[in-house]
């Protein structure tokens, strides 16, 4: 876990914010969990989205490597994310896809080259291991669609685009969401932190376990059973994850599995009904997550979360 003492800097201070991109920058591509199809030519689309935006794209030495269920083995992984986080001529790095993996070699990583040439890193789900790493060293991060995504690019929403270029090259961002009758009305001011709820349970007792003191947190997850996010959740609040939150945001939670005997209520109303010891606004819906739609966040920027009765509104700082 983070100091006392760093957690009370972190929270009291800006964090970094890496370059904006500008026409020429490169972006690394690797791939730190997962198998990568590279029949499927998501990559490919991928590196010509980073064209037409002006960038160039490197991929990673080991990006098509395969090793049982990652893309290479811990050590080629490692060697990857290693050789991007390095590299002062990146100004961003893409992970590929996410999965499983990131967890298994995380401690094993050296940011002091990184710290003196702060670059973007980009990606969901799994990635939120190297969010919440970056956090805590000071670096803010972008929760954002990958590569992988690319799979089905007619079917990707323009909006995924459009917001990750938005946060790469520092045009402002400001999001408006439907009104849901779970949410919890209210206006919070702090950092957005989070990404998968699986991945911030995984964390908790480790020293990138996020510190959500005057935080807003955001959490998103697929393929789980009810009870398995119930009790996710249970373990967060056990970990006194919520107590000083100033707010919730509740991203894609997709492709649920089906209990047996029934869980008996929708999962707004499972998350509602977990957190209704604490004070603070909850506002569900926020396309961001495993869904064609998935709009960019700046992890560990500021930003205001407004939960009315017509609409939300999220507007970073």
């Amino acid at each position: 876990m983070i100091s006392k003492k760093k957690s009370k800097s972190l929270a009291k201070k800006s964090l970094v914010s890496p370059t904006k991109l500008k026409k020429g920058d490169t972006i690394a591509i690797v791939a730190p969990a997962g198998i990568l199809d590279s029949s499927l030519g998501y990559i490919k689309k991928a590196s010509e989205l980073i064209k037409s935006w002006g960038l160039n794209s490197v991929l990673g030495p080991n990006l098509f490597s395969k090793h049982n269920h990652f893309a290479g083995t811990d050590k080629e992984r490692l060697k990857d994310l290693q050789w991007a986080l390095n590299s002062h001529e990146f100004k961003a790095i893409w992970c590929a896809r996410g999965g499983y993996g990131t967890l298994r070699v995380v401690d094993n990583l050296n940011f002091e080259l990184f710290n003196k040439y702060p670059k973007w890193l980009i990606g969901y789900s799994d990635v939120t291991v190297l969010h919440s790493k970056l956090h805590n060293i000071g670096i803010e991060t972008i929760h954002g669609m990958m590569p992988v995504d690319m799979r089905n690019y007619a079917s990707l929403s323009k909006a995924s685009i459009k917001s990750l270029k938005s946060a790469l090259f520092n045009t402002p961002i400001n999001y408006e969401i439907k009104a849901n009758k779970y949410n919890t009305q209210g206006t919070a001011v702090g950092k957005i932190i989070g990404g998968n709820l699986s991945l911030l349970v995984a964390q908790l007792g480790s020293n990138s376990q996020l510190d959500t003191k005057n935080k807003i947190l955001f959490f998103e997850e697929i393929g789980e059973y009810k009870y398995h996010i119930d009790r996710m959740i249970q373990s967060l609040k056990r970990a006194n994850y919520f107590d000083q939150c100033t707010g919730l945001i509740v991203g894609d939670i997709t492709k649920i599995k089906n209990n047996s005997p029934s869980w008996g209520s929708c999962v707004e109303s499972l998350i509602k009904d977990a957190l209704k010891p604490y004070n603070f606004p909850i506002a569900f819906g926020m396309p961001a997550g495993h869904s064609s739609e998935n709009k960019a966040l700046i992890l560990g920027r500021k930003i205001e979360l407004s939960v009315k009765n017509s609409k939300t509104l999220l507007n970073f700082y």
